[in-house]
């Protein structure tokens, strides 16, 4: 019965989430077509409600729906993951997002970015299981294509922008751009 109680606030905070995606995304041509045709808001979708069933202790049944969404839209959500409202997976390919891991609201991260552990040795099952190992993304940080996020310990700040392909393992400061320097390219005839 509770979880019956809670949907009308998973409803609502997925519409925070389709709100989110049509206003950033100028090729949405309406909520309609982000619901049904959108990876990173059917991944979110199955996720919350996922999360939902996680937090009440359900078994097995939260970890079976989000590698379902996984086998679909390639989007890697653990249901013990903390995201906020007005989330935004945009093109979605290759996301990792690990069962520590805490989002804040107004988030939107692009493909193939993980937010993940450490490198953990064999037998971390006992040792690490319970513990905080993935990053803390706070309000309004975007993420670009490639990044990847490790560690427990790591906080990207409010309103941060995270550049494609960075690695980062120390947390970053508020209002902070992290981006890498202009590679060189060579044009070979």
């Amino acid at each position: 019965l509770e979880i019956f109680k809670a949907t009308p606030a998973l409803r609502r905070i997925l519409a925070t989430d389709v709100g989110a995606a049509y206003e950033g995304d100028p090729a949405a041509k309406s909520h309609d077509e982000i619901i049904f045709s959108y990876p990173g808001i059917f991944a979110i979708t199955v996720y919350r409600l996922a999360h939902m069933l996680f937090k009440y202790d359900v078994p097995l049944f939260p970890r079976i729906m989000t590698e379902y969404a996984h086998s679909i839209t390639g989007i890697d959500i653990h249901p013990g993951a903390d995201i906020g409202k007005r989330f935004v997976i945009d093109h979605g390919t290759g996301i990792v997002i690990g069962e520590t891991t805490i989002i804040g609201k107004n988030v939107r991260i692009y493909q193939g970015v993980t937010l993940g552990a450490h490198s953990l040795p064999a037998d971390a099952g006992d040792i690490y299981r319970g513990r905080k190992r993935h990053p803390t993304i706070e309000d309004g940080v975007i993420i670009y294509s490639g990044a990847t996020i490790l560690g427990g310990a790591v906080i990207i700040g409010a309103r941060s922008v995270i550049g494609g392909n960075v690695w980062i393992t120390k947390s970053v400061p508020q209002d902070t751009k992290v981006i890498l320097e202009e590679p060189k390219l060579i044009f070979k005839p």
